[in-house]
């Protein structure tokens, strides 16, 4: 296990991985088991081989996360103090980012290890990738590993999580600018950090930032590994009941990052509350970066599955050529048999398999005629907007009632 961890010796890139390299290649793949803050976090015995130990990863980061902030801001006397304009225990925004966001972007790992540790095997399994392209397949699961695990790219994610994260993206967009806080004060130079503000700012904030920027890193080594995959000449069946040659499997794939959404729709909640509460905004104004989230998300999950469109496509043409072709002289010799004289005298038409034939030979046209050229369903779709849109929901009191909230919620499914 050691070597698909990044912590064993590996194999060399011009060795001849064995059959059994690469079955437990396959066996073992998983976008999350690897790189240098997985290392820490077995070291330090707040995660195992499998993930597991996940309530110990919550409680620890997120109290290194929230716990300081909370003390700091007692030091500074802005707990509940109305000398400023966004008390601490009122900054809806940091308790929800760093008690919800956080720990559902924590579990959402164990989540995606379990969900997509058996598609690589399905490949396999399902003789999806020919025999003559194995090797090339295995390079593409080892090239994924290597990426997992470097070093390398979790430096330059904590180097653009300081570099553009805190002192272009926090202090420029995402801080509270006009506002005095528990974190911060404006002045003519810009915000002036509490001492709680230091905390947050170089401490919390990252640790929150580098969390998410390295599920974007996760999201890039799963899309380069289908791009991979999608390179080699697959072996997809028009006819099969699936409608995606095979590949149906991959559509359930994108319920894996469900959490990831839920955790985006509770960072949009979070900011929305505190301007909603503390700057006079309403709900209505936020119409368009909600929709604009939410299509960036589900382009996000569904845009890694698109690579395999042209090969589908091709199946597809290919299919219906062939299977045209089969049905055109099926059904020409069973006009003639049938309908020209061409049976013999005494053979009964009733019960005769040909009618079977031509019903199954028909149903198989169907469903190549039928085939998608992407492996993605509008459930998904669906399902996964509304993961993002949830968390969202409860700020809808601040526009209407608990009493005609539900009923227009009722309204829509009944």
């Amino acid at each position: 296990m050691s070597h698909y961890l990044g912590l064993g010796p590996k194999r060399t890139d011009d060795a001849v991985p064995s059959a059994d390299d690469i079955l437990r290649d396959t066996q073992n793949f998983s976008l999350v088991l690897g790189g240098p803050l997985f290392q820490l976090l077995r070291r330090t015995h707040m995660a195992d081989d499998a993930l597991e130990l996940v309530r110990q990863r919550v409680l620890v980061i997120t109290l290194v996360a929230w716990l300081p902030l909370l003390v700091l801001a007692a030091l500074d006397g802005h707990l509940l103090d109305h000398s400023v304009a966004v008390p601490f225990l009122l900054d809806l925004e940091v308790h929800i980012r760093f008690l919800v966001a956080v720990p559902v972007l924590i579990i959402a790992e164990l989540i995606v290890h379990r969900r997509l540790r058996p598609i690589a095997r399905a490949f396999v399994d399902r003789k999806i990738i020919p025999d003559v392209s194995v090797m090339r397949f295995d390079e593409a699961i080892r090239s994924a590993f290597r990426l997992r695990n470097s070093v390398a790219g979790e430096l330059l994610l904590i180097a653009l999580v300081y570099g553009v994260g805190v002192l272009v993206v926090w202090r420029q967009y995402t801080a509270l600018q006009a506002t005095s806080t528990w974190y911060a004060t404006p002045g003519a130079g810009g915000l002036t950090l509490s001492l709680a503000g230091f905390w947050y700012g170089y401490v919390s904030v990252p640790i929150f930032q580098f969390l998410l920027i390295r599920w974007y890193f996760r999201l890039f080594i799963w899309m380069r590994f289908l791009w991979q995959v999608s390179r080699i000449e697959l072996s997809l069946v028009p006819t099969h009941p699936d409608r995606v040659g095979g590949l149906g499997f991959l559509a359930n794939t994108v319920y894996a990052f469900m959490a990831l959404l839920v955790a985006h729709g509770a960072m949009l909640a979070a900011q929305f509350a505190n301007r909603i509460f503390f700057a006079g905004a309403a709900l209505t104004e936020f119409k368009v970066e909600t929709g604009a989230m939410v299509v960036f998300l589900l382009c996000l999950v569904f845009g890694p599955l698109l690579v395999f469109a042209p090969q589908l496509a091709q199946a597809k043409r290919r299919g219906l050529s062939e299977y045209g072709a089969l049905a055109q002289r099926y059904v020409r010799e069973f006009d003639d048999k049938w309908l020209r004289g061409g049976a013999s005298t005494g053979e009964a038409l009733v019960g005769s398999g040909d009618i079977q034939s031509l019903a199954d030979l028909a149903n198989s046209f169907d469903v190549v005629r039928n085939m998608r050229i992407v492996p993605i369903t509008r459930d998904a779709i669906v399902r996964l907007a509304a993961a993002v849109l949830v968390p969202i929901l409860p700020l809808a009191l601040t526009m209407m009632s608990a009493e005609e909230l539900l009923k227009k919620l009722f309204g829509l499914f009944f």
